[in-house]
């Protein structure tokens, strides 16, 4: 499941770029970058929620809270 949110992730970003090449225009390409701005955290949490379930029970307590933290330390960074 986790490949699959990556490969997702790359047809995405290959398609965005065949965009750039196509509209050849700065001014979209920067629309288009914005949109995949977007995209990249989604993808980054969703790989990251499947991966922690899979294991969450192999891990204390103590331990999954110091992880949902370092998740919320990185999107506090992103969206800052």
């Amino acid at each position: 499941m986790m490949a699959s949110l990556r490969f997702l992730s790359s047809f995405i970003e290959f398609g965005a770029a065949c965009l750039f090449l196509y509209f050849n225009d700065v001014k979209k390409a920067l629309v288009i970058n914005t949109l995949l701005a977007g995209v990249g955290p989604v993808i980054l949490l969703l790989t990251m929620m499947v991966g922690l379930y899979a294991i969450a029970d192999q891990f204390s307590l103590q331990k999954l809270s110091l992880i949902f933290l370092g998740i919320g330390c990185i999107l506090w960074a992103v969206i800052k």
